[in-house]
């Protein structure tokens, strides 16, 4: 979705990405007709994409802890320290000789504004 503002005192402003109903719906109330929204209905959802259909099996909720704790440029110590356990145990978990517990899936969704699922 696009959408773009056109007002005299507001040189052009654009936001695309998702954009929740409520926040449309404010940007309509507040700016009527400058308000532009475009649809782009030629998007495609990326699991129905060949690409996701090989990496699939991989994504295991060991390989995605491993993932958001790099991307996020966390040592396995500083992400221990966040939880409360040890390096070797961050460490056991990535290389699944440990498996990731509820408890600890909910904290790791926490601490990388996550969902819970992409730890379980």
């Amino acid at each position: 979705m696009l959408v773009v503002v056109n007002q005299p005192h507001i040189n052009n402003f654009t936001i695309q990405g998702t954009i929740s109903d409520k926040d449309l719906r404010f940007l309509k109330n507040h700016f009527g007709e400058s308000l532009a929204v475009e649809y782009d209905d030629d998007l495609v959802d990326f699991h129905d994409t060949d690409w996701f259909r090989e990496v699939e099996p991989e994504l295991t909720p060991a390989s995605n802890l491993a993932f958001y704790r790099k991307l996020m440029k966390m040592t396995q110590a500083e992400l221990g320290e966040k939880l409360g356990v040890s390096k070797q145990v961050v460490s056991d978990m990535e290389h699944e000789r440990r498996s990731i517990s509820k408890a600890m899936a909910k904290e790791l969704a926490r601490i990388f504004t996550v969902s819970v699922e992409r730890f379980i």
